[in-house]
């Protein structure tokens, strides 16, 4: 696993509505902010994280898995159901060294 340095200027995110000028500030901050909740360790459902950051759902998802490419430090998001699968909800943890 390589650790990335959190760097404006080395995030390299993308997309076809992805516009540096206007979104590089708010997505670096997201994924620091998903970063540094989720480092710990401890598994944590996406309202858990949102609580904790204020980050909307659909953005704490699209941090988590640009955390898992080799770009933003190809770091281990474990998955796995929280109570009763059929329930549908979901937990996550960043495996530490």
């Amino acid at each position: 696993m390589r650790h990335i340095n959190f760097k404006q200027k080395e995030l390299n995110f993308d997309g076809s509505d992805y516009d540096p000028k206007y979104d590089r500030e708010r997505l670096t901050g997201q994924i620091l902010r998903v970063y540094d909740t989720i480092k710990g360790g401890d598994w944590l459902t996406l309202d858990d994280i949102h609580e904790i950051t204020g980050d909307p759902h659909a953005s704490i998802s699209a941090q988590l898995r640009h955390l898992r490419k080799e770009r933003f430090g190809s770091y281990i998001i474990n998955k796995r159901s929280r109570g009763d699968r059929r329930n549908g909800l979901w937990e996550y943890s960043m495996e530490v060294e």
